[in-house]
């Protein structure tokens, strides 16, 4: 047997880990990191011996309190993630540590995605998707997962390993656990023999069900291998650890068209929905009043929101989809024609445009943004779901907004998945008062249950309604899984306290404090959506733990624990800083809009000593010596042999420290890039038509086009650029004052903030001359460089000039590549997009510029952000590595003939994970129009 992975026992570890998005909080006494199943099943053997509880974690996403224990917490977010397409796409092989958005990436290019469809899909995890049942705004009962997962690899507390997908799975069970086998036989048959137990389950499950376990098994299946898998699924973690699971997939229909359908009330749009439901709308999801006042506040809200004086209105958010056009059409006239029956208080069309579905999604996805993000000071946004027939849903929606009149929660919200019966409701509450919770979640377990209704539709019963499930099943089915549980976990070491407690107060139990401690990250909800797309996720610390662990240390501080304060203190420079590359990817997934690098800028910024900020003042007054300098430095150590400057940044490294020192490592040019030239580019002839601002970073590091680049070779992106502009017949201008001019992200990633003022104001003065007070646009060839300037020319805005400004990637699709003569494609490309594209939405022209380069092109599924970082990625090359290994470990699969990116550090960047050589996309450009 493989040994057990190992016990960290280290503060850092143990707090940074037992933060998760619900409201619980319990510190672990020791997280293990088992990598593949003969850990877990060795992790469990040891655990069994021992007599000590495991928890087993993975996205964290879950709101119910079901990854959070005081005994052992077993991570497996950093393993388990592999992802085998299977048949074309009609099933597929995951582990249980790999995001749904990740598996659905794999299996969009055949049409397919997995069926359970929860929002948390970007951070979500196949082994909470499991251990939750999960489902979603589509799914419903028939395409969750106890209806998608076709076979499945668990490890039971005892070590067996049950893999349904073997022809003698049922006999092998028998074989290693006769217990269970003939406990589990017993009971099916037991259960299949009591006409009132059949009749409770089958009402039960009719519904969206995530109380209790899924004993729907026991007369869905007639083997105990199949009975046993699927009570693991909804399990919670409780009964196994799912290693590996098949999935069936569904179709992905090639046409989609949404509609807002606003009624006079909410009797109104729950009286609507059978009528709805029989034409088979694909969602359904339901807002009441409060939620459409919240959402006409969101940024891109539809006009159908905006225009609306709400006076009590509810909204139904239909959507259809089909494969075949015409079929759509013909179901948006029908649902046209019925919505005008309905008597609606605003118009009614559907509209298969993605920019006005986008916004019409906003209006439902964007509201637990905007309560959470608003909500009074040290109050908590708690987020529960319940499920009702559909007939009953108008009653259970005016008994809860009474129940929130009764116990005061003004601000509350009712939305969710109509055609199911399943509502979830958002709430602000202050924990540290926990009467009024107390009561109303009594008041509302009465509610749901009087109207036939299930407890838990989605969120998994966890801590929050674990007291409650003998009041939903009543106490011979509460029995039976009482018994599946002693069956399966006789020692109880798995998740203990989850899905069935013996305290009727537990879910009023560890309660997670709130601790306000950085205006920044204040409004973190401890979501974790953040995690899949953190460079150093698997280095050190993500974003929620970078956040949390501050939160952790003020609590530490508070009461005195000086061991846990000082541990944290001691190891946040590297793991919460240094390591962090300021990227923004955070924010991009944050539904409150946080961006965890301000609060990393800002504590460098309180780490820098004086002589640190002199120098970067210093350089911001002289930053064309600088970035001269630069590139003569790195032109005289490429003319030595590599080991030399290597050595001697080594030595400078160890002396100064890592985050002084940049190495000197094997990706950097062996030459700098030329000085940036004041002057017209392109078509002289021409008038000029924008403003082009070199980004410095060419200077620094020079190009990285090698061979034939069609008349730009070693010029970079500024000179293809100039040479397309040529090209196309368009007039460009650089400033005056260039060489000097910087976007500020250089100073504002170190924490100094004085140089970086000083180097905006004088980017400001520049561009206001050069563009004519914003007459002529401002384009910028260097992708993290454009977010830079557009940062710097913010308070233009406030005076009244709006200066527009435009990576080189969109000016060149939209004004370039029109007029440009494909001459000859190369075979194939891969494309890295960057953290920048993203936050400008710059990435759909990167890849459309790419296409039209290349016969073939490649985006990695595993792409994100390098973390190179400017020199971050030199300072730190383990956090580039770690960041990179998986889209690395993808592009080396799959050769191409050409690697594109769109930001000059971001080839290094790639350039230092894979050893391809990566260049601006307007160099691939220059050469195929050459």
């Amino acid at each position: 047997m493989s040994p057990a992975p190992s016990l960290d026992t280290s503060p850092v570890t143990r707090h940074a880990l037992s933060h998760d998005a619900s409201h619980y909080l319990l510190l672990p006494a020791a997280v293990a990191v088992p990598r593949d199943e003969a850990e877990v099943a060795a992790l469990l053997a040891r655990m069994v011996q021992e007599r000590r509880p495991v928890t087993f974690r993975s996205g964290g996403t879950s709101l119910s309190g079901q990854a959070q224990t005081s005994s052992v917490l077993a991570d497996v977010r950093r393993g388990f993630r592999a992802v085998e397409v299977l048949e074309g796409g009609a099933r597929v092989r995951v582990g249980p540590g790999a995001t749904l958005r990740e598996v659905n990436a794999r299996l969009a290019p055949h049409g397919r995605r997995l069926g359970p469809d929860p929002a948390s899909e970007t951070a979500c995890t196949i082994g909470g998707i499991i251990a939750n049942n999960s489902s979603g705004m589509a799914a419903g009962i028939t395409e969750n997962t106890y209806r998608t997962l076709e076979s499945l690899r668990c490890v039971l507390p005892s070590g067996t390993v049950l893999d349904t997908s073997h022809p003698r799975a049922d006999a092998l069970l028998r074989e290693a656990e006769p217990a269970l086998h003939a406990g589990l036989d017993a009971l099916a048959a037991r259960v299949r023999a009591d006409p009132e137990a059949v009749r409770v389950i089958r009402e039960r499950f009719a519904l969206k069900n995530t109380m209790g376990y899924g004993i729907n098994a026991l007369l869905d299946f007639d083997e105990p291998a199949q009975i046993l898998a699927h009570l693991v699924i909804g399990s919670e973690g409780t009964l196994a650890f799912v290693s590996s699971a098949v999935f069936r997939t569904v179709a992905v229909p090639a046409h989609t068209a949404t509609g807002l359908l606003v009624l006079p009330d909410l009797r109104r749009a729950t009286a609507a929905l059978p009528a709805l439901t029989e034409q088979g709308f694909a969602t359904v999801e339901l807002l009441d009043a409060r939620s459409l006042e919240v959402a006409r506040a969101l940024a891109g809200a539809p006009q159908e929101i905006t225009a609306l004086d709400v006076r009590g209105h509810a909204a139904l958010l239909l959507e259809q989809r089909a494969d075949d056009p015409a079929e759509l059409t013909e179901r948006v006239e029908r649902a046209e024609q019925l919505a005008r029956g309905l008597d609606p208080a605003a118009g009614f069309a559907m509209t298969t445009d993605p920019g006005r579905r986008s916004a019409l999604w906003t209006a439902r996805k964007g509201l637990y943004a905007a309560v959470a993000g608003a909500r009074p000071a040290g109050s908590t946004a708690l987020l529960e779901d319940v499920a009702v027939p559909v007939p009953a849903l108008e009653a259970t929606c005016a008994g809860l907004q009474e129940l929130f009149t009764r116990h005061s929660y003004d601000g509350a919200v009712i939305f969710g998945h109509a055609k199911d019966g399943n509502i979830h409701f958002l709430l602000d509450e202050h924990l540290d008062r926990g009467d009024r919770l107390e009561a109303f979640t009594e008041d509302m377990v009465e509610l749901v249950l009087g109207h036939g209704g299930n407890l838990k539709a989605e969120h998994g019963t966890g801590r929050v309604m674990a007291p409650f499930v003998e009041r939903q099943y009543g106490p011979a089915l509460h029995a039976v899984m009482r018994e599946i549980k002693t069956l399966v976990d006789p020692g109880g070491i798995l998740n203990p306290g989850v899905v069935l407690t013996e305290d009727p107060r537990a879910h009023m139990r560890d309660l997670k404090p709130v601790v306000e401690v950085e205006e920044e990250v204040d409004r973190c909800v401890e979501c974790g959506y953040c995690e899949p797309v953190c460079p150093s996720r698997d280095l050190t610390l993500t974003p929620r733990q970078r956040i949390v662990l501050r939160r952790d240390l003020r609590a530490a501080e508070r009461s005195g624990d000086e061991g846990t304060s000082r541990a944290i203190r001691e190891a946040y420079p590297y793991e919460g800083l240094a390591t962090c590359a300021a990227d923004g990817m955070c924010q991009s997934a944050c539904p409150v809009g946080i961006n965890t690098g301000d609060l990393v800028r800002r504590l460098r910024a309180e780490e820098a000593g004086p002589l640190e900020g002199a120098a970067w003042a210093a350089a911001a007054g002289s930053w064309d010596t600088v970035t001269r300098g630069a590139s003569l430095a790195m032109g005289a150590a490429g003319a030595l042999p590599r080991a030399l400057p290597a050595a001697a940044t080594g030595a400078a490294r160890a002396l100064l420290g890592a985050d002084r020192v940049p190495a000197y490592t094997a990706e950097l040019p062996r030459r700098g890039g030329a000085v940036r030239r004041a002057g017209g580019r392109g078509r002289a002839s021409a008038v000029t038509a924008a403003v082009h601002l070199p980004a410095c970073v060419h200077t620094m590091f020079g190009s990285g086009s090698t061979g034939s680049t069609g008349g730009t070779a070693g010029a970079g992106a500024p000179g293809a650029l100039a040479v397309l502009a040529e090209r196309a017949g368009v007039r460009l201008a650089v400033p005056d004052d260039a060489a000097s001019l910087c976007c500020g992200t250089p100073f504002s990633s170190k924490g100094m903030t004085s140089a970086k003022e000083r180097m905006h104001e004088h980017l400001r003065r520049s561009l206001r001359t050069a563009t004519q007070d914003g007459a002529l646009p401002v384009v910028v060839d260097a992708a993290s460089c454009t977010e830079g300037v557009l940062g710097a020319l913010e308070s233009l805005h406030r005076e009244g000039v709006d200066v527009e400004v435009i990576d080189a990637v969109n000016f060149a699709r939209r004004h370039l590549l029109p007029r440009l003569e494909i001459r000859g494609r190369v075979p194939s490309v891969t494309v890295h997009p960057t953290c920048s594209t993203t936050a400008l939405g710059a990435t759909e022209d990167l890849v459309a510029l790419a296409e039209a380069a290349a016969e073939e092109i490649v985006v990695p599924v595993a792409w994100g952000c390098c973390a190179y970082a400017g020199d971050r990625g030199m300072l730190h090359p383990e956090l580039t590595a770690s960041a990179t290994a998986a889209e690395a470990a993808e592009v080396a699969a799959r050769p191409t003939t050409a690697y594109v990116s769109a930001n000059r550090t971001c080839e290094l960047g790639m350039h230092a994970a894979t050893g391809q050589e990566y260049r601006h996309v307007l160099e691939l450009l220059a050469e195929v129009t050459a």
